[in-house]
Order: structure tokens, then C-alpha cells, then sequence
């Protein structure tokens, strides 16, 4: 029997799919996480903004066309959002964004298969392991509807976060969650860095709030064994006036502080963030301090998105910016983002970085540097090895032969 197990959105989506992928191979089935032809589809759906919810909605008939007999069960953060619109679409089961070994549940039910309840560690299909260290979010920024779906942060235990790294064998951890800055078990998310000091595998940090930028931080960061200095800062906007709109808990220069603090313990740190084009009532004036920042702060690379009004969040209600405002203002981002991510390169060309290789296309193998760099080389090539960046090429760097 062959199940699918296919992933929308975000890092934490990945992980939890993973987790039940595991738990079906553990049931006797054979796990993708391409959609292909198979008898079971899990669709793990994301509502970050209305075009994902648009193709989560899609998952289930894309599915379908390679087995309209399949069994369909639809969880994460769209179906919770609404689940009569995958009622509708006739699946098996719909699920939220929580308690997702509910989706195992009831496949083991509908197949007849004896599941104990016990939901195993992530299936590794990529280089790089996630481990996911807390759930949900208390910030409730202005825009954002997941806080609603998610709920409230849940942290799990430093003693079960160290257990199951040990029982990965990649060669790069990346500690995620919704919103990992808000991990306050014992001492917090420095706490947890101190624990991992022995671990004998690069470490990398998922999304940021720059709240949690302190000295503590970044000296448990320097002390481990292979830290990646890659530190992606959620700016959403370089307007203080727009950040408390934004209901965001910093101004524009506590974030710059942030990261001159950052650039003090790592001084090739990659700073990479998210902004967004054309949130309500954005003005010219306001949107130019987004631009400016970006090269103030020395920034590594920009995800930038043009804003997608939320129902139910307190933005939704704001004046919209017009859609051809956006697109323009988008546009500049995306420009903006490319130069600083040109710049950043060019720093490393002649310079040697550790990449860890990820995937082969047939001609060049690509993977990432600690500090978040593409890099490519011709041929095939495994593992973490120390290399020379020769010259730009593509989105990254070729090494040196």
C-alpha cells in the first residue's frame, strides 16, 4: 500500500508531515512526500496568506487526478481555517492545525490497522534534520491569522529536543517552530542552545523575533561546536509608525541595534528577514524606510510579500493599499533583496566556507554554507565538506576546482 504524504507552508508543517510519515511507514505502509500515484493522500494545508489557502483547496483535486479512488485526509492550518470547503470536495477526513496524530487515528481506523498511539520522530527526507522545539504563537501581529489556529505557544522539554537530535544522523539541525523566540522553558532559548554545546553537528536557527537577540544568546551560539551564523530577524516593515500597526513589540532602531549586536559576536553573519509590500495605509515615506533598511542593516537576503488581507485578524478591517501600489512596491523589495543578496556574495568570492551538499540535478550538486550561501559545484558530491567560492553564479556561488 502506498500513501502520500504532501507538505504546503511552513518549516513546522514539514516536521509534523514528517512525523506522520514515520508513523504510517511504522503501520507497513510505503511514504512519499511527492504526489504520485498511491492509495492514501495526507494534504497538510497552509493559510499564511489567501494564495496558500487557494492551492491548499487545489491539493485535493491535484491529488486525485493520480488515484480518484484514493482515500483523502486533509489537517493544518487552511482546513482548520475551513473545513466545509474540504468537506465539500468529498475527503475522507478533515483535521486542524493541532493534534494531527487525530489524521492517524483515523486512517488506522479506516484501514484497519493497529496503531498504539504512539506518533514516532520525524521521517528525514532532506540533508538537513528540522527539529521542531515548540508550537503555536502569543504575538496576535495585526496581519497574521495563524496565532488563531495554532494557538498559544506550547514548548517541548529540553531533555526530549536533545533525545531526538541524538537520534538523527544528518549532518545539520535546524531548531524550528512558529515562533521559537517565545521557547521559555528553564532558562529560555539560551538554555537550550547551552544544551546542545556537545553536539557534534552544525546547528541552525529557525525564524526569529529580534526581542531575543541578547548577549546570553549569542554566547551559548559561539560555544557550540559548529553553529551556523545564519539569523533570519522578522523585520515585516522598517517603519516604526507601521511596526505598531503591525502590532510588532520593536521599534525600527531596536532592530538595527539587534543587529550591529549580532555582526559583534558573528562578523560574517547572514541577517535575512521578511517584509512586506503595502500593508493598510502604508504612505511612500513609510514604505522607503522598508528599502533603506535593508542596506543600513546589511542584509543577507529579503523574502518579501505583498500583503494578503486575513479575515478575522485586526488588518483585515484597515484600509487596503491599492493592488497596483503593492505590486510596484513588491517589485522594489524584490529588487532590493537581490542586490543586498549580490553584495553579501560578493564578500565570500576567494573565501573558503563549509557547505553541506543537498541535492544533484544531473550536473551540479548545490547546498548551503553556514551562512546561508548557495553554492554549486559540477558533479556529484555528499556530505559536509570545506570548499573555496570562485565566482557568482545563479542565486549563489560556484566554488573554485
Amino acid at each position: 500500500m502506498k500513501a502520500v504524504v504532501f507538505t504546503l507552508g511552513c518549516k513546522v508543517n514539514e516536521v509534523e508531515s514528517a512525523c506522520i510519515m514515520s508513523t504510517l511507514e511504522n503501520l507497513g505502509w510505503e511514504v512519499s512526500a511527492k504526489l504520485q500515484p498511491a492509495d492514501l493522500y495526507v494534504l497538510n494545508t497552509c493559510a499564511v496568506t489567501a494564495e496558500a489557502e487557494k492551492k491548499s483547496r487545489q491539493l485535493v483535486a491535484r491529488a486525485k487526478k493520480f488515484n480518484p479512488d484514493a482515500a483523502v485526509y486533509v489537517c493544518g492550518c487552511a482546513s482548520q481555517k475551513d473545513s466545509k470547503a474540504y468537506i465539500e470536495r468529498g475527503v475522507n477526513g478533515v483535521f486542524g492545525a493541532k493534534n494531527k496524530i487525530d489524521v492517524i487515528k483515523k486512517v488506522s481506523c479506516d484501514f484497519n490497522l493497529n496503531f498504539c498511539g504512539e506518533v514516532g520522530y520525524p521521517k528525514q527526507i532532506k540533508t538537513r534534520a528540522f527539529i521542531k522545539i515548540s508550537d503555536g504563537c502569543n504575538n496576535f501581529c495585526s496581519y497574521c491569522v495563524i496565532p488563531y489556529l495554532r494557538g498559544r505557544v506550547v514548548n517541548r522539554s529540553i531533555e526530549d529536543i536533545v533525545g531526538e537530535i541524538a537520534q538523527t544522523d544528518s549532518s545539520e539541525i535546524v531548531l524550528t517552530g512558529i515562533n521559537i523566540s517565545a521557547y521559555d522553558v528553564g532558562g529560555g532559548l539560551s538554555e537550550l542552545i547551552c544544551a546542545l554545546k556537545n553536539v557534534k553537528k552544525r546547528i541552525r536557527l529557525g525564524s526569529l523575533e529580534c526581542g531575543v537577540i541578547d548577549e546570553n544568546l549569542l554566547s551559548a551560539l559561539k560555544n557550540l561546536y559548529d553553529f551556523a551564523p545564519q539569523f533570519h530577524l522578522s523585520l515585516q516593515s522598517g517603519n516604526n509608525e507601521v511596526l505598531a500597526k503591525m502590532n510588532r513589540k520593536y521599534t525600527r532602531e531596536q532592530f538595527i541595534l539587534k543587529c550591529k549586536l549580532i555582526y559583534k559576536y558573528f562578523s560574517d553573519a547572514a541577517i535575512t528577514t521578511d517584509i512586506i509590500a503595502g500593508f493598510p495605509q502604508e504612505s511612500d515615506e513609510q514604505f522607503a524606510q522598508s528599502l533603506s533598511i535593508i542596506e543600513e542593516c546589511g542584509m543577507a537576503r529579503v523574502h518579501a510579500f505583498a500583503f494578503s488581507p486575513r479575515e478575522g485578524t485586526a488588518a483585515y478591517k484597515m484600509k487596503d493599499v491599492a493592488q497596483e501600489v503593492k505590486s510596484k512596491r513588491l517589485h522594489e523589495l524584490l529588487q532590493a533583496g537581490e542586490l543586498a543578496e549580490k553584495r553579501y556574495i560578493a564578500k565570500f568570492i576567494n573565501k573558503e566556507v563549509a557547505v553541506l551538499w543537498e541535492e544533484f540535478d544531473g550536473k551540479y550538486t548545490s547546498g548551503y554554507s553556514g551562512n546561508y550561501i548557495k553554492v554549486y559545484a559540477l558533479g556529484k558530491r555528499v556530505g559536509l565538506e570545506r570548499v573555496t567560492l570562485a565566482k557568482p553564479f545563479l542565486n549563489g556561488a560556484e566554488i573554485k576546482y
